[in-house]
């Protein structure tokens, strides 16, 4: 009896961030690589269905909100929207540091960025695990605050109208939940960011990002 042939797992799936400005020459190159595509406009975005089964949804960077991008196509009016020069705030933390900015068209217009410590958790038990709970508390609470101090300076140097944030979802919406951030926290939020400890370098690519045109590729299966 022959073998039972064993296909693969499941398709890889990878993101990419690409500007508006470049995503027509993007799609070009996807449709050159997989045999052509065919577009689908669907509630998630735009999705380019290629011919081996590849696709890639595009998703804007924010919402239409009465400034629709032009265009003859669904294509040329998503990379529009992309590249209208909207300001974003970034709030970008994680236990090591934190990265702050105003951005638009990729660019920092402001920005801070910075370190501090907040310990991993640890196994052990006791009064010692209780000592290490309350010390790493404390270094928890010390990070919020002082990022929401950073995050207000920052944020009144330069007005924007969405925000980003980013990082450590828990220690994030801290920091949101801070007196001095409450007007901030009121305004709508855009794409969750997934970062790296966030240094002067991480918050740099992270202000391309968020103005860019959210693409994830899933391979086809097989």
């Amino acid at each position: 009896m022959p073998a039972t042939v064993a296909h693969g797992g499941p398709p890889s799936v990878r993101t990419a961030f690409v500007p508006g400005s470049r995503l027509p020459g993007w799609a070009d190159r996807f449709g050159a690589s997989h045999g052509g595509y065919r577009l689908q406009d669907d509630d998630d975005g735009l999705r380019l269905v290629a011919a081996d089964g590849t696709e890639a949804l595009l998703q804007a960077p924010w919402p239409a909100d009465g400034r629709p991008g032009r265009g003859s196509g669904a294509l040329e009016r998503l990379a529009a929207l992309a590249a209208q020069p909207r300001r974003l705030g970034l709030l970008l933390v994680r236990r090591g540091g934190y990265g702050i900015g105003v951005a638009s068209e990729g660019i920092l217009l402001a920005s801070k960025a910075g370190t501090r410590y907040v310990q991993s958790r640890t196994a052990a038990g006791g009064q010692s695990q209780q000592r290490f709970a309350r010390r790493r508390s404390n270094q928890a609470d010390a990070l919020v605050a002082a990022v929401a101090g950073q995050a207000a300076d920052v944020f009144r140097s330069a007005a924007f109208e969405y925000l980003v944030p980013g990082g450590d979802r828990p220690l994030a919406d801290l920091v949101l939940q801070e007196p001095a951030l409450r007007d901030y926290a009121r305004l709508p939020r855009l794409a969750w960011l997934d970062v790296a400890e966030p240094r002067a370098a991480v918050l740099k690519k992270a202000a391309v990002d968020a103005c860019s045109v959210r693409i994830t590729v899933t391979d086809a299966s097989g």
